[in-house]
């Protein structure tokens, strides 16, 4: 069974996923994070971000890998801590609407994932939560950028995601202000166990 779950930045998407594979014994893929592994990388190698074929070039030719415990890889450089620094929080969504890049990424996660990945999700999950709540929450995240530079990058954020974060049509909305992630996990869970065979 496939659990796609998405949702504005700072909604909870990450620990939600974390949290829910664990309870429920399935494999987390955290795409969001070969999406910022593959602009941690284009940064590096000055690849411009307005070059959608360039950057899918790139992805195809260093895919990004998971280890046992969660830890984003490419090019053999561990990433996991770079790719959450906020010049990536702004600058990912530019590298991610490139349909050639998401082309390129829907592979790699076919194969790590071993099935498609989102369209085809059993369960879909649309995460929301409101701007101070989201922002309270990246700031526990990022303790050394100010509270302002924080509004201000994910005000950018939901700008520039606007266009691609919309919740699939079948999606179950689940809005996270007022929820603890162990309620947001279960609500879930009782989703997933809704659509398991008797």
């Amino acid at each position: 069974m496939i659990v796609a779950i998405d949702g504005l930045a700072g909604a909870g998407k990450s620990t939600v996923a974390r949290r829910v594979s664990e309870r429920l014994g399935f494999r987390y893929l955290d795409t969001g994070a070969m999406y910022r592994a593959l602009t941690w990388l284009a940064m590096q190698r000055g690849v411009p971000l307005d070059k959608g074929e360039r950057l899918a070039e790139l992805a195809a030719l260093n895919p990004v890998t998971f280890d046992e415990r969660g830890r984003v890889f490419i090019t053999g450089t561990d990433v996991t801590a770079s790719i959450r620094e906020s010049r990536i929080d702004r600058l990912v969504p530019v590298v991610a609407r490139h349909p050639p890049v998401r082309r390129v990424m829907r592979v790699r996660q076919r194969e790590l994932a071993g099935t498609v990945v989102v369209p085809d999700a059993d369960v879909k999950v649309y995460l929301v939560a409101d701007t101070a709540t989201r922002a309270r929450r990246r700031m526990a995240e990022r303790p050394g950028i100010g509270a302002d530079a924080l509004a201000t990058d994910l005000r950018l954020r939901d700008e520039s995601d606007a266009a691609q974060m919309r919740p699939a049509p079948d999606a179950e909305t689940i809005d996270t202000t007022e929820l603890h992630v162990d309620d947001v996990v279960a609500r879930i869970e009782e989703l997933v166990r809704a659509r398991q065979p008797a």
